[in-house]
């Protein structure tokens, strides 16, 4: 085990080497922990085509999943950055199949969340609005909304998030708008509402949004873990 200058620390698991947060408790939100593998003495046959497993026939630990698999059914190496992994590992098919999905999020979402977007903000029943720029943080555990005022929303504390739309996008389709989260405040346990709405760009806040929305997904599929 080596740490690293960034507050991250270099690991080998059975599983292979991952980059994982020096604290535990600074991880990202949409992190997986690393499945327990089925036991070797527990899967004489592969757990996709039932082939049996002997000398030649050896079996692989999908590292997404844990279960067991003959090489067939368990070849592909794919990345898997919600577990923090730092080369590809190699996972089954319906498994590998969820990772690749899962890149073009980290390759492309990720990056639209951290540029951020401008949008009128409501905080609670107020009558009063603030036009601020909202971003994910570097470590993707917080949204900064930065305008006159700062302030901060924890996602871990988010309990509810939707999607608002309208039909004004080529073809009549409905076209991300705005947000409406509620949260509770860091030291509080008392719900709070947050509306989002885009501001003068609404073509870079519809893209922030979107991004945000399959954010949201990862994020209670992570809690539901």
């Amino acid at each position: 085990m080596s740490s690293v200058p960034d507050g991250k620390k270099l690991i080998r698991s059975p599983s292979g080497l991952r980059m994982v947060p020096e604290n535990g408790a600074f991880s990202s939100p949409f992190s997986l922990d690393e499945p327990q593998w089925v036991p070797d003495k527990e899967c004489p046959r592969c757990m996709q085509c039932d082939t049996k497993f002997d000398f030649i026939k050896r079996k692989h630990h999908c590292r997404r999943c844990g279960r067991c698999f003959c090489d067939k059914c368990c070849s592909k190496k794919v990345p898997l950055q919600r577990m923090c992994f730092v080369d590809p590992v190699r996972q089954c098919a319906e498994c590998s199949l969820v990772s690749q999905k899962e890149m073009e999020f980290y390759d492309k979402q990720l990056k639209v969340l951290l540029g951020g977007g401008t949008f009128v903000v409501t905080l609670g029943t107020s009558e009063k609005s603030e036009t601020m720029t909202c971003r994910l943080s570097n470590n993707h555990r917080y949204l900064f909304l930065d305008g006159e005022s700062h302030f901060e929303v924890e996602l871990s504390r988010i309990s509810s998030m939707q999607i608002l739309t309208d039909g004004t996008s080529p073809g009549g389709e409905s076209r991300a708008s705005g947000m409406l989260l509620h949260y509770k405040p860091m030291g509080s346990q008392d719900v709070q509402q947050l509306r989002m709405e885009a501001a003068d760009d609404k073509k870079v806040a519809s893209l922030w949004l979107s991004a945000m929305h399959k954010a949201a997904k990862l994020l209670y599929e992570a809690r539901d873990q």
